[in-house]
């Protein structure tokens, strides 16, 4: 399977991470783990299906996927290409009127959003671009006529800059007492635009940091802690929630 990235353009940076588009000749099965931001997914050939629990569920050629807290395994027929649309955290608010905490571990149709037609003439238009550019480019205007003109949420990216800040590793009483703010207040903004609560985004924000701070020089315990778990049972019961797997078998494929 061949991934290839592309940067937003100006207009988009602030809501988009990337684009990647995903192409691949064989028929694959793979799994992904559970990320930051909302996924928009256009299948622009082949198909795309979820397997859960010993069921193949084919998926809408135009789908958007909300946070998860936990892997996902999808497989795709010969000959699959796909743009997919990584946001940022808190960036799909910005097109979508719906609280995007409605997505929560949801895969829908992007016509349960926009009008039908609409949908297909961008299909259509998206198929139609040769280039890997020009598909892009058709994305990134279809995007682009969906933005809402909405004011940010300042204290929810205040709210974002604290997490990231602590590596997910801060509790909403703090988050509760540096924002000034009650609970209820804090969750219902947090929700309806970053797309579930800040307690289980700080849990995602300290899974990737433990992935990608991983060091084979370094024991898998101290990793543990370092990702602020005391107790190694509960670490390694979270990270075969999000992985599937134990971190002894999840780090052993890269060595």
């Amino acid at each position: 399977m061949a991934n290839r990235i592309h940067l937003p353009c100006d207009i988009l940076k602030p809501y988009v991470q990337n684009f990647i588009i995903s192409e691949s000749t064989p028929e694959t099965t793979y799994r992904v783990l559970p990320d930051t931001g909302v996924v928009l997914g256009f299948q622009f050939k082949g198909r795309l299906s979820h397997l859960a629990e010993d069921k193949e569920i084919r998926l809408s050629t135009s789908g958007i996927t909300g946070l998860r807290d936990t892997y996902r395994v999808f497989k795709n027929s010969p000959d699959t290409g796909t743009v997919l649309v990584l946001f940022r955290a808190g960036g799909a608010a910005a097109f979508f009127r719906q609280p995007i905490h409605e997505l929560f571990n949801e895969s829908v149709s992007l016509d349960n959003f926009i009008l039908r037609s609409r949908l297909l003439m961008f299909e259509g238009q998206l198929s139609e671009a040769g280039t890997h550019p020009e598909k892009i480019k058709v994305v990134e205007h279809f995007l682009i006529s969906q933005m809402r003109h909405t004011e940010t949420d300042k204290l929810v990216v205040a709210a974002l800059g604290l997490i990231h800040k602590s590596k997910g590793n801060i509790r909403v009483r703090q988050l509760m007492d540096q924002l000034n703010i009650s609970q209820s207040p804090l969750e219902k903004r947090f929700r309806q635009v970053v797309g579930t609560s800040p307690k289980k985004f700080a849990s995602l924000v300290r899974f990737k940091h433990t992935i990608n701070s991983y060091n084979p020089d370094n024991s898998l315990t101290a990793l543990g802690y370092e990702a602020g778990f005391y107790d190694q049972a509960h670490f390694i019961k979270e990270f075969r929630n999000f992985t599937g797997e134990t971190p002894e078998s999840f780090f052993s494929k890269d060595q």
